[in-house]
């Protein structure tokens, strides 16, 4: 991910995140305290909470004095939200759009990975060029 031209709190707040893979895996229980939810997906509970109001996908269960209980569904999802948003650099509306519609159709995603396949050779041939621009002028 770039972090260039970023303010120095925002670029040490995303250095510091864990990337996904590297989370812990999620115990065999049933409901999850937010604090426990913050834990596993290296998210703070403000965020938890936020992103219960962004993300309509998150049905969590409320109880006692309005306290959240999270199912293994939703840290799942918390999860994958994460990782759009902080691995792959997705707004709030592109991570809830690329939900969306990864429940409605399979064609957004291969139209991504079309796109990502075409964007990826055109990279390559500008560093192909641009390596042979280099040289050039080293010689």
């Amino acid at each position: 991910m770039q972090v260039k031209n970023l303010k120095p709190w925002l670029k040490k707040t995303i250095m510091e995140k864990k990337p996904s893979s590297t989370l812990a895996p999620i115990p065999a229980k049933r409901y999850f305290t937010i604090g426990e939810v913050g834990e596993l997906c290296d998210v703070k509970p403000h965020v938890l909470r936020y992103w219960e109001q962004e993300f309509t996908q998150l049905k969590l269960v409320k109880r006692r004095g309005n306290r959240r209980y999270y199912q293994h569904q939703e840290v799942l999802l918390i999860r994958r939200i994460r990782e759009l948003l902080y691995d792959h650099g997705l707004t709030i509306n592109g991570a809830r759009n690329r939900l969306d519609h990864g429940k409605n159709s399979s064609t957004y995603f291969k139209t991504i990975d079309t796109h990502a396949a075409y964007s990826a050779e055109n990279l390559r041939y500008i560093r192909r060029e641009i390596k042979g621009v280099v040289s050039l002028l080293l010689s």
